[in-house]
């Protein structure tokens, strides 16, 4: 039985191209959504950019008939825009009908009474509880979803014999077994059940099981503290894998590793002429409103964790020069810490006006061509799966791009787990051999931050 599925706005913000996502069924758009999405068209983020695209999509479906009776889509249904025909008399009482958002609700409560197999489909969770008591089915958008509880790892145990990990450490090599599934640069960690002490770790390349060539290697005084984030090092440095995404809790050292190889790919082995960030401006709750000044200064707030993480890495390579170790930053050699603070901003400062260092707001990023760079996206589990789209298509020849994310904190208020571009990007993106995935279980930013993680 054909369905009659009622879009709200967020949905075709979220992805202009949810209007061909529902087979042969009925799309009804309400006028409310109409007038919501031409609020939103001058808005010069990827919001304004997806009402524009929905508009012009409509437009272009005009010229096959007049929606407001219906026309045909390319996927055999049909799309109709439906004008407020309902009396405030027939609607339940207690609700506020002049709202936009209930007007959609009011269209989908008059469909339901004159037929079955009407569904309202909304990012807005305050409006599907609202549809669950005057008794209409609600759902989200699930095309662009994957199941975040078993999302790939990008890493696993198997169980082996002495023979087969004394064959690896003098081969360099092994046959992944196609019981394991080993998908590419995937990370295997190999353990003798009889002998517990004896293992042994490497990647997926080409149905073969090679060593790690880059777990242990150093970058700018950062190395790697456990079993993940040597698999993320050995994916960072290698230049044959283009594509990089790292997921973990806070303190698990995702943008840490990622700016150390940036800088020592970009400074030290001129693979790459810059080293590019990028992260969405999403405030944690509530926004303070405008920032002054140009487009460097209104974004120094938001890279300030950006900031934070380069400083610890030259204070390290600072440390590393003058033998100084791991004393407390107040006893270094009689050194002041504002002093080493400063030293590290001017070097910083340094490399942005050298225009090797370049902090771009994701906002800008439209219509670029970016070769030979190293790309850090930070905190991309704000992302949505189109935003995800337009960052890696802006990728040109002999880049790399990095994506750091938790998907656990999550500030947009219409993704989650499931529905985010980093996600998206993990899943769809990991059986192809220029990308890697890993995601970092332990916290090593401190003991309390790592326990507050686990607990909190």
């Amino acid at each position: 039985m054909q369905k009659t599925y009622i879009l709200d706005t967020n949905i075709l913000l979220h992805n202009p191209q949810a209007i061909y996502a529902f087979d042969d069924n009925e799309v009804v758009i309400p006028l409310a959504v109409i007038e919501e999405v031409d609020r939103q068209k001058r808005r010069q983020d990827e919001i304004g950019k997806n009402a524009r695209e929905v508009s012009r999509a409509l437009d272009d479906l005009r010229g096959k008939g007049r929606l407001a009776e219906g026309v045909v889509l390319p996927g055999g249904g049909s799309l109709r825009i439906e004008v407020n025909h309902w009396s405030s008399g027939e609607l339940p009482a207690g609700i506020d009908w002049s709202q936009p958002d209930n007007r959609i609700l009011a269209i989908a409560y008059q469909l339901q009474r004159e037929r079955c197999n009407v569904h309202l489909v909304t990012k807005d969770l305050n409006l599907r509880i609202k549809a669950d008591v005057i008794g209409i089915a609600s759902e989200d958008f699930y095309r662009d979803k994957v199941q975040c509880t078993v999302l790939y790892d990008g890493a696993g145990n198997r169980s082996v014999t002495e023979d087969q990990i004394n064959l690896f450490h003098r081969t360099k090599k092994l046959t992944v077994p196609e019981e394991w599934g080993g998908l590419p640069n995937q990370f295997f960690i190999l353990k003798n059940p009889a002998n517990p002490s004896q293992s042994a770790m490497g990647r997926c390349q080409d149905n073969t099981l090679v060593p790690l060539l880059h777990g242990d290697v150093e970058c700018f005084g950062i190395k790697a503290r456990n079993k993940e984030q040597r698999f993320a090092m050995d994916l960072l440095l290698n230049d044959q894998i283009r594509a990089v995404t790292l997921v973990g809790r806070a303190g698990t050292g995702k943008t840490l590793l990622a700016l150390a190889v940036g800088l020592q790919k970009v400074l030290d082995e001129r693979v790459y002429s810059r080293l590019l960030i990028t992260r969405p401006v999403v405030p944690v709750g509530n926004d303070i409103g405008y920032l002054p000044g140009d487009k460097d200064e209104k974004m120094r707030p938001w890279m300030q964790p950006i900031f934070d993480n380069i400083e610890h890495i030259f204070s390290n390579v600072q440390d590393a020069k003058e033998g100084r170790g791991r004393l407390p930053a107040n006893v270094k050699n009689g050194r002041e810490p504002d002093e080493e603070r400063m030293k590290s901003l001017r070097i910083v400062e340094h490399l942005l006006e050298r225009g090797v260092l370049e902090m771009e707001p994701l906002t800008y990023i439209r219509g670029r061509s970016i070769p030979r760079q190293f790309i850090i996206c930070d905190e991309a589990q704000n992302l949505s799966p189109q935003m995800i789209k337009t960052i890696v298509t802006r990728i040109g020849e002999g880049s790399k791009i990095v994506f750091t994310g938790d998907p656990e904190q999550i500030d947009h208020p219409y993704l989650d787990a499931s529905s985010n571009g980093l996600t998206y990007f993990v899943e769809r993106f990991k059986g192809e051999k220029i990308a890697g995935h890993v995601t970092l279980c332990k916290g090593e930013r401190s003991a309390l931050a790592e326990l507050g993680s686990q607990i909190l």
